[in-house]
């Protein structure tokens, strides 16, 4: 597969083929009626091929939201084992919150629990496997961002990042280029800087869980 099949159309962020190689637009061969839009065409072999077009369009869009936080106050979450590194990477590059893994019900919702917290911001690796969150941030009207493949339903979600979310270098490139804008729409990192932080360092090593 190349850029060319996807016809006309640049991509703002990052070349073309960069997205293609880390497998950012392989979806799954189910899909949603809230994903349709951002799906470019099913594949002979049944997985539906996301927009990486929108994808960029939306990670562009998320860094600006993300930035008008303070950084304490966003929290990213991911059950996913691919997603805990880039995660954890987002959080500490960005100087976000990272909670991955087990999420504890009534985190966001339950003020007599002692790690309750009430995060202004949040971003969810898939909406499927972080319900918990998804839901309690959806309770209190916390706005979420959320990395949503072809098979998810984005009902909670207020900014949906098409992408497939359960693969290894694909969760990597998008919490990378996510961070770098990140810093970017905050002034931090100029537009013409080079972003210092390798995506291998955001990768969960293979074999890791």
């Amino acid at each position: 597969m190349s850029a060319a099949e996807f016809g006309e159309g640049l991509v703002g962020l990052i070349d073309f083929d960069t997205y293609l190689s880390s497998g950012v637009h392989i979806g799954t061969r189910q899909k949603t009626g809230a994903m349709a839009p951002f799906i470019y065409r099913v594949r002979p072999d049944g997985l539906y091929v996301l927009d990486v077009r929108k994808t960029d369009e939306r990670i562009a869009a998320a860094g600006k939201f993300l930035a008008r936080f303070n950084p304490q106050d966003v929290i990213v979450v991911s059950a996913r084992q691919y997603g805990q590194r880039p995660a954890q990477r987002f959080g500490e590059v960005t100087r976000t919150r990272a909670m991955v893994g087990r999420f504890i019900p009534g985190t966001f919702t339950n003020p007599n629990y002692k790690g309750y917290t009430e995060p202004a911001a949040l971003v969810v690796t898939d909406p499927f496997a972080d319900e918990q969150p998804l839901r309690e941030a959806s309770q209190v009207g916390i706005p979420v961002v959320g990395l949503c493949d072809t098979d998810n339903e984005t009902a909670d979600v207020d900014l949906v990042i098409p992408t497939n979310n359960k693969g290894r270098k694909a969760l990597a490139l998008v919490y990378w280029l996510l961070a770098r804008q990140v810093l970017r729409e905050r002034g931090e990192l100029s537009p013409d800087q080079p972003f210092e932080v390798p995506v291998e360092e955001f990768e969960t090593k293979p074999g890791a869980g």
